[in-house]
C-alpha cells in the first residue's frame, strides 16, 4: 500500500480474508440458569492492499499486538522501535532478520513505506507519538491510556480531525461479542431504569501488581535512558523505572489508568455514554511498597448525569492488588428491574421485576394497627392493588458465553485495519479514547490531590 493512496480510495470489495467461529444452541445448566453461546460475527477483511505496519514499543503489549495484528490477513510488519537493545534483537530472532529496527521512533515515522504504527511505549508518550504519527500520515493503534494527563487530549483529538488519518485505541472489550450482547440487552430495557453501576478489578500475584522481570544486562550502555524519560522529570539511570514504568506516576497512570480504563471504555460502549461528570476518589499503597509511587488499592465513585442514552446514576470501582482472594474482574449494570452482569467472556442478567403493590405485614406498620384496623386496611389494599395479583414476579437468570475461540483483540485490529481501507467507522477513535481515560485519570488526581474533580464529559474539559 503506498503513502498516497487514502483509505477512500482502496477497493471495497471483500477478499477473501475471514476470521469466524463457531457457536452451540441454548442450553439449560444444572442450576436451572438458561446459557446460551453467542455466535461469532463474520469479519471479511480485503487482502487486496496490504497495510505495511510498525510496532513501537516492543514490551509486553508491544509483543501481544504484533502477534494479534499479524493475523488479519493483508497486513506486514515491517519495522520496529524500542529503547532497550535486548528488545530490538528479540524482534529480529521471532521474525527476521529483515526487520528493521531502531531506537529513534522518528525514523519509522519519516518512511513513505509505512502505513500505520501501532504505538505500545510508557504512557506519557502516547499523545507525543500519536500526534507526530497522524501528522506525518501515519494510521495509529495506540494502547490505552490514550494519553497521561487529562489536558493533553484534545490535541490529539483535534490531530485526528486535521489529519483524517485513523487512530484506534487498543481498549479491545468494545470489540467484544460480549459486550455487543450486553448493549443489546440494556437497550432492550431488560433491568428496568439504570441505578447504579459497580465495577472491580482485583489481583493477587507479583506480576499483577508489575513486578516484572528487568533484564541482568539493562544498563546505560543497553537502555536509552535519556530518550525514555522525555518531557518527565530527569533522573539517573534506574532499570526498575524503565521496565516497571507502570509503578511510577512520571510514566504511567497506575491502576486508573492500565484497568479502570477497560471498565469505562465497555460501560460507555454499552450504554452510548459520555461518561461522568462529577469524581470523587481515595486509595493508596497498601502492601506493595517497594519503592513506587502509584497506588495499589484505589477506590472511586463517579456521578453519571442524565442524558439522551441513559438516565442519572452513580458508578463505583475498586482496583486492589493484594487481594486475598486471588482476585477477580466484574462490571455491574444494576437496574430497578435487574442486573447485566458483564466478564471478559460471557455476560448474565438476572431479573426480578418488583411488585407494583408494597405489599403489608411482616417487617410492616401494618402489624401495630388495631384488629379493626388492619381488617379495614386490608379492604383497602384489596381494592387499591387488584390489578397486581396477575403479576409474574418469578425471578430469571440468562448467561451469554462468547464461542470458543472468540479472539476479541482480533476482531479489535481486524476494525483498525478495515477502517484504514474501507473507511468503516471507529467505535474507539480519539474522541472516545479521551473519554474513557479522563474518569481515571481524574480518579488520580482525586486521590493525590484529595479533591472532588468535575468534568464536563460533553465538550471534554476540566470545569
Amino acid at each position: 500500500m503506498k503513502k498516497q493512496t487514502t483509505r477512500r480510495s482502496f477497493m471495497r470489495k471483500l477478499g477473501t480474508g475471514l476470521i469466524a467461529a463457531g457457536a452451540t444452541p441454548t442450553i439449560l445448566a444444572a442450576n436451572n440458569e438458561e446459557i446460551e453461546y453467542l455466535h461469532q460475527r463474520n469479519l471479511r477483511v480485503s487482502a487486496n492492499d496490504t497495510i505495511r505496519f510498525a510496532v513501537i514499543g516492543t514490551g509486553i503489549m508491544g509483543h501481544n499486538n504484533l502477534r494479534t495484528a499479524m493475523k488479519v490477513p493483508g497486513t506486514e510488519f515491517v519495522a520496529a522501535c524500542d529503547l532497550y537493545k535486548g528488545r530490538l534483537q528479540r524482534i529480529k530472532e521471532m521474525y527476521g532478520k529483515e526487520i528493521d529496527t531502531t531506537y529513534n521512533y522518528k525514523e519509522i515515522l519519516e518512511r513513505d513505506d509505512i502505513d500505520a504504527v501501532i504505538i505500545a511505549t510508557s504512557d506519557h508518550w502516547h499523545d507525543h507519538i500519536s500526534i507526530d504519527a497522524m501528522n506525518a500520515e501515519k494510521h495509529v493503534y495506540c494502547e490505552k491510556p490514550m494519553v497521561h494527563h487529562i489536558s493533553e487530549g484534545k490535541k490529539v483529538v483535534e490531530t485526528e480531525q486535521a489529519t483524517g488519518m485513523v487512530m484506534m485505541v487498543g481498549s479491545q472489550r468494545v470489540s467484544s461479542l460480549v459486550d455487543a450482547k450486553a448493549k443489546e440487552l440494556y437497550n432492550a430495557g431488560e433491568i428496568g431504569q439504570l441505578i447504579m453501576v459497580e465495577s472491580w478489578n482485583d489481583r493477587q500475584s507479583a506480576m499483577g501488581a508489575w513486578q516484572y522481570s528487568i533484564p541482568t544486562d539493562a544498563s546505560p550502555k543497553t537502555v536509552k535512558w535519556k530518550d525514555f524519560l522525555g518531557d518527565a522529570p530527569y533522573r539517573e539511570f534506574d532499570p526498575v523505572r524503565f521496565f516497571r514504568w507502570r509503578n511510577y506516576q512520571d510514566y504511567g497512570t497506575g491502576v486508573a489508568g492500565d484497568l479502570y480504563v477497560h471498565l469505562f471504555s465497555g460501560l460507555h460502549n454499552i450504554l452510548d455514554s459520555h461518561g461522568p461528570n462529577r469524581i470523587y476518589a481515595t486509595g493508596g499503597l497498601r502492601y506493595w511498597k517497594d519503592g513506587r509511587d502509584a497506588a495499589d488499592v484505589a477506590l472511586a465513585l463517579f456521578d453519571y448525569p442524565e442524558s439522551d442514552a441513559h438516565s442519572a446514576f452513580n458508578m463505583q470501582t475498586r482496583v486492589n492488588f493484594v487481594d486475598g482472594s486471588g482476585g477477580s474482574s466484574k462490571l455491574r449494570l444494576i437496574g430497578s428491574e435487574g442486573v447485566i452482569t458483564v466478564g471478559w467472556g460471557e455476560v448474565e442478567v438476572k431479573r426480578r421485576k418488583m411488585a407494583s403493590a408494597p405489599g403489608y405485614g411482616g417487617w410492616d406498620s401494618y402489624n401495630t394497627f388495631t384488629e379493626k384496623q388492619q381488617k379495614a386496611y386490608e379492604k383497602w389494599y384489596d381494592k387499591e392493588y387488584a390489578d397486581s395479583k396477575e403479576e409474574n414476579l418469578k425471578p430469571t437468570s440468562k448467561t451469554h458465553r462468547a464461542p470458543q475461540g472468540h479472539d476479541d483483540h482480533l476482531t479489535h485490529f481486524t476494525h483498525f485495519f478495515n477502517a484504514i481501507r474501507d473507511g468503516e467507522k471507529v467505535v474507539e477513535d480519539a474522541a472516545f479514547g479521551l473519554r474513557a481515560c479522563a474518569p481515571p485519570l481524574a480518579s488520580n488526581m482525586s486521590i493525590y490531590e484529595n479533591r472532588v474533580i468535575d468534568w464536563d464529559p460533553v465538550k471534554m474539559e476540566m470545569v
